[in-house]
């Protein structure tokens, strides 16, 4: 009896010197006098957020009594409501998407809630399922320079390289390539294979009366998406990093230390132009979304594709019409591109993601701040990870569920979990949205053959520069 009393003694002292309290139930002792209350939150209408608001919303409601309101809508209109919100103050929305490329602007301007000092300021809203340690190195994209936390991240993946592998590995189309070619049809290596086998498919389909075509491109010629996919995912593997901008001068032109307008540059842009002649016709109005779609719909032999949307392409047969054949490999780079990844001195492709976080301008922060450690538990990981193919916590690679969808999605785990380092997230830039904007009127004026690739590009260096110096990063 004595040894069980100063049991239950030691116990009790261990609670009460502890930051986290000993809650028999978290959740609900947390949420006290918060019940019936309702926070708000913004994200764009992807298979993660929709995960998030169908499911773990209703889970977090059942646990704490409050009320998960989530509008999951375009990503623009997600950016324009969200940032309206935290520049007028209104506090509509209590949590908002944080895309990886846009923290550093939302910092520079002290839009969001320092989530590591509010668990400190409040230990009895810490959670001990909670732990920033259990989070891949995605989550360092979400911290100042003090190490603090100001998003809990919600998804992340890699852009990859998706082929049709039935396509691939059928006997007359390899003989078909191999007689044309001289070599075997596997995925490119490099920006040359990638166009041969553009070409080829985009024949096959039409010699075969199918509506085949050998590459998908997100070239939506008035949406930030065609932007998004040249300077994030086509420039790096031609080894153009950071936009072509210079990061210690500011420069993006050639004449200013810059690269944006560079050989290398411009050869880039006109190979990912070149691709829309072998691209289905609706290439020109695609974003990611778009894309995604023209390739379940098995209208592209190959693509560059979020891999977000490759757990659905490659196992819902309600909505995809290749299951059991996508292919899943790198992106094609130019010659010494995967060495300069492999070093860290550059990157062959984009690391995107995005974490939600709360807004100074909310008006219910503790019942936000439960929210964002709740979807932040190791426990909640695996079935949203296999509803989203996004991965933010170590420990999810391992899970016995979602190594059974690796192999149906063709060790796209695998390779996010191996290969992750080849890629980056977009660089630490506070006018990230500025210099989009400027640059994007000439990069549509090429896509639409009004300005040719080396011109739009002269043109958008110089528009970089120019908002550059009229943001002060350049005198």
């Amino acid at each position: 009896m004595y040894h069980f009393k100063s049991l239950i003694a030691s116990t009790l002292t261990a609670a009460l010197l502890s930051s986290t309290p000993a809650f028999a139930d978290f959740w609900s002792d947390a949420a006290k006098g918060m019940e019936g209350t309702t926070i708000r939150g913004i994200s764009e209408s992807t298979p993660p957020s929709n995960y998030a608001k169908d499911v773990l919303g209703p889970a977090f409601t059942k646990a704490t009594g409050i009320k998960v309101e989530f509008e999951a809508t375009s990503w623009d209109q997600m950016y324009d409501k969200a940032i309206k919100d935290m520049e007028a103050n209104t506090g509509i929305y209590d949590f908002v998407y944080i895309e990886q490329d846009i923290i550093y602007s939302y910092l520079a301007r002290n839009f969001l809630v320092d989530l590591t000092q509010a668990l400190n300021e409040n230990p009895n809203l810490k959670s001990p399922t909670f732990d920033p340690a259990k989070f891949t190195s995605f989550i360092d994209n979400f911290k100042n320079d003090k190490g603090d936390l100001f998003g809990v991240p919600m998804e992340a993946f890699i852009k990859i390289y998706l082929y049709r592998k039935d396509l691939f590995d059928d006997p007359k189309i390899k003989e078909a390539y191999k007689a044309k070619y001289g070599t075997d049809l596997a995925p490119a290596k490099d920006h040359k294979e990638y166009r041969q086998i553009a070409q080829f498919f985009t024949e096959w389909g039409k010699a075969n009366g199918q509506e085949l075509f050998g590459t998908t491109v997100q070239a939506a010629s008035g949406h930030p998406a065609s932007v998004y996919e040249l300077v994030e995912s086509i420039f790096p593997t031609f080894g153009i990093y950071n936009w072509g901008i210079d990061t210690k001068t500011y420069g993006a032109s050639v004449a200013n230390g810059g690269r944006m307008n560079s050989p290398e540059a411009k050869a880039a842009l006109t190979w990912w132009i070149g691709n829309l002649a072998y691209a289905p016709p609706e290439s020109t109005s695609s974003t990611w979304d778009e894309v995604a779609a023209t390739f379940a719909a098995g209208r592209a032999a190959q693509g560059l594709v979020y891999g977000e949307n490759a757990a659905w392409i490659a196992t819902d047969d309600k909505k995809s019409t290749v299951v059991g054949k996508v292919g899943v490999a790198l992106p094609p780079v130019e010659p010494g591109v995967m060495e300069q990844a492999a070093s860290g001195q550059g990157y062959i492709g984009y690391y995107d993601g995005g974490a939600f976080g709360i807004p100074h301008s909310s008006k219910n922060k503790k019942a936000a701040l439960l929210w964002l450690q709740y979807i932040g538990q190791d426990s909640v990981q695996t079935d949203w990870a296999l509803a989203g193919s996004r991965i933010t916590h170590k420990a999810t690679y391992d899970d016995p569920k979602v190594q059974a969808q690796d192999k149906k999605v063709d060790g796209y785990y695998t390779l996010m979990r191996e290969k992750g380092p080849l890629f980056r997230g977009a660089p630490p830039f506070p006018f990230h949205n500025q210099v989009r904007e400027a640059i994007a009127p000439f990069i549509y004026q090429a896509i639409t053959g009004e300005l040719k690739p080396d011109e739009a590009l002269d043109k958008a260096a110089a528009a970089a520069d120019a908002e550059l110096k009229n943001l002060g990063y350049r005198k």
